[in-house]
């Protein structure tokens, strides 16, 4: 007897070892169930031997060997309930010690030939395989835990990328079905207002939106508690209502619901998965959810500020649209507003002409709040404030260290403006340096940062601006013929105000209201005195300089009326008309010029009516157009129709 346990000692040593060996080398629990029971049954003499666990009141076999007939339940049973090994004829069974949802244990059919002295260690073949397998589980669940985290980061990676809630709801729910092996999902909103709890995506109903009062079923129970809640198969009947089921057409066998939480710590809402594919979810499925339902919080949270300020975004810029209009009736502004129509949803360079002041900043507006480009941003740079070093960096960026006070990088315009407008204003006073650069950025798409090598690419669309003569300064060779041509695809001329007729009056109207509105005034009346003053100044300062008066009356005038005396003190002189007579030229050429001049002024003065000039000039209209004829001049150019009260202003 003392040589048959030392014999069995030296077994069991060996079985031990085996035992943890094939634990290191298996990471699933049934492979390694399947691998030890052959090792187990050849240590006790046994002719088959298995591993079964106790789910909803019937065995379930988890791995076996040799085994060719019924297992003994009787004997299953009352190991179950005693929770100590037993014997029954043949059959030994034991209880695995380890602490488990469910009771799981092993049986073995000893051989007859095995003498009852032979089985002095049987009691302890249970601890070891438990032993043995709770390595593995422990690994096992540390690597598919790995894997869910791994999953989870990958697909709230793709999350934190969405920008609208109703996508970012769909990817949510497709996930958490993939993950956790379920039929469907839903995220329920909380309207706390209304007291209601608004499902998407909800298949089968309309507009895929479930609706339900904020305190029914399982998910009024989550939102009220704040705790995870699972609902098996054998609770469904008394837990799930069914008046949900109906809305979804859809019958739910199991559950799985956990709150959601904004960062703060507020209730947002309810994540809740359906009918497990297989069997009922379990605790890692709970795990898994709850980690889900915190990163799909943090995802909805943030797609839902994003879609607040990009609604602020929208209402500020199409404000800041209704703002930006064309004010006049005279043809040459007519025309402005549809060439304007026609070009703003393009992306064509545009290129703006006018004297100072004449409102190409509003045109260059109103060309990027038509455009696809409205809500990005719209940006605007001063060429002649800036040197030529200084407006490389402003347009370009730069990046840290690439000049004395370079102390970090930073973005320029075209980097700002990417997928908007910028508006180049003055572009005329560009330096020769700064034009190759700008060309280049035009033709290739693409910024390079002062002091950086790195190309950006950009989708900037440029409109341009100046006050002066390009064509002019591309003969003069002061401004570069390539540019030129690059930025004047579609060149738009803005008229001085002089030559814009009754727009003076709807221009002073507009702004006068504007600024009496901010002043919190009532809105003065021009008397008719103060009307004709206004007509017949000449404007050297176009639409700013009248803007800027209506803004002086506005805040400095006194009574409801504004008269022809309270325009003096704040109007600009009469321009004078320059004299033209060169020394270098023949007398003859000299007084064909200044009469050419002469007339010019005189058309204008009367706001291009050829009756109203001739008068002034002492002669009959017909007469002046052949004298304008005699002298070189175009009639029709200057000409409008007696009967027009066209005008324009840029507001």
């Amino acid at each position: 007897m003392r040589g048959y346990c030392k014999i069995r000692e030296k077994v069991s040593m060996e079985l031990v070892e085996r035992l943890l060996k094939l634990s290191a080398e298996h990471d699933d629990p049934v492979d390694f169930l399947n691998g030890a029971l052959p090792v187990i049954a050849g240590d006790a003499g046994a002719e088959a031997a298995a591993v079964v666990r106790a789910e909803r009141g019937r065995w379930k076999i988890l791995a076996q060997t040799g085994l060719d007939r019924t297992l003994p339940y009787d004997l299953l049973s009352d190991v179950s309930d005693q929770e100590v090994p037993c014997r029954n004829g043949d059959w030994w069974a034991g209880p695995l010690p380890g602490q488990r949802p469910q009771i799981e244990l092993i049986a073995l059919r000893i051989r007859s030939s095995m003498k009852d002295d032979d089985r002095g260690a049987e009691a302890a073949w249970d601890q070891w395989l438990d032993a043995s397998l709770a390595l593995v589980r422990t690994r096992y669940r540390q690597r598919r835990q790995i894997r869910r985290l791994q999953t989870i980061l990958e697909i709230t990676s793709q999350w934190r990328q969405t920008q609208r809630t109703d996508e970012l709801l769909q990817q949510i729910a497709e996930a958490s079905t993939r993950l956790l092996g379920a039929a469907r999902a839903s995220i329920f909103l909380w309207d706390k207002r209304g007291k209601t709890l608004v499902g998407r995506p909800a298949l089968g109903v309309e507009d895929g939106e479930l609706r339900i009062a904020d305190d029914v079923g399982v998910v009024g129970e989550v939102l009220r508690s704040g705790q995870l809640r699972r609902v098996d198969a054998e609770e469904a009947v008394g837990e799930i209502d069914r008046r949900v089921d109906q809305q979804l057409k859809f019958q739910t066998r199991n559950l799985l619901c956990a709150p959601l939480r904004t960062p703060a710590g507020g209730m947002l809402g309810a994540f809740e998965v359906l009918n497990k594919r297989e069997g009922n979810f379990t605790e890692e499925d709970e795990i898994a959810l709850a980690e889900l339902a915190t990163h799909a919080a943090v995802a909805l949270a943030s797609t839902q500020q994003f879609e607040q300020l990009a609604r602020v975004h929208h209402q500020m810029a199409d404000q800041a649209a209704a703002t930006v209009r064309l004010i006049g009736q005279c043809p040459a502004i007519e025309a402005l507003r549809e060439t304007i129509a026609r070009v703003a949803d393009t992306d064509l360079a545009i290129l703006i002409l006018g004297e100072n002041g004449t409102g190409k900043e509003v045109v260059s507006q109103m060309i990027h709040y038509l455009s696809g480009r409205r809500h990005q941003p719209l940006i605007a740079v001063n060429c002649a404030a800036l040197t030529e070093t200084l407006l490389e960096s402003e347009l370009f960026g730069h990046e840290r260290g690439a000049f004395t006070d370079a102390h970090e990088a930073r973005p320029g315009k075209f980097e700002l403006a990417n997928a908007g407008t910028l508006f180049l204003d003055e572009i005329g006073d560009m330096s020769p340096g700064g034009q190759a650069k700008l060309l280049r950025v035009l033709e290739e798409k693409v910024v390079v940062r002062v002091g950086g090598s790195r190309p950006i690419p950009t989708d900037t669309r440029v409109v341009a601006a100046s006050n002066q003569n390009l064509a002019q300064q591309v003969r003069d060779r002061r401004f570069r013929e390539d540019l030129f041509f690059r930025l004047n695809v579609v060149s738009l001329e803005l008229p001085p105000l002089r030559q814009r007729g009754d727009d003076v009056l709807l221009l002073a109207q507009h702004f006068l209201e504007t600024f009496c509105s901010k002043a919190r005034r009532a809105v003065p009346e021009f008397t008719a005195a103060a009307r004709k003053r206004m007509l017949a100044h000449q404007w050297p300062g176009n639409v700013r300089e009248l803007r800027n008066l209506m803004e002086r009356l506005a805040y400095l005038s006194q009574g409801d009326k504004i008269d022809a005396s309270d325009l003096e003190f704040i109007l600009a002189p009469e321009v004078s008309t320059p004299s033209l007579l060169q020394l270098r030229e023949s007398l003859n050429e000299a007084t064909r010029q200044f009469q050419i001049q002469y007339i010019q002024h005189q058309i204008e003065a009367a706001r291009g009516n050829m009756t109203d000039a001739a008068e002034r000039l002492g002669m009959h209209r017909s007469n002046l157009y052949r004298k304008m004829r005699q002298l070189g001049m175009s009639p029709e150019s200057l000409e409008r129709d007696d009967r027009s009260t066209g005008g324009a202003g840029g507001s």
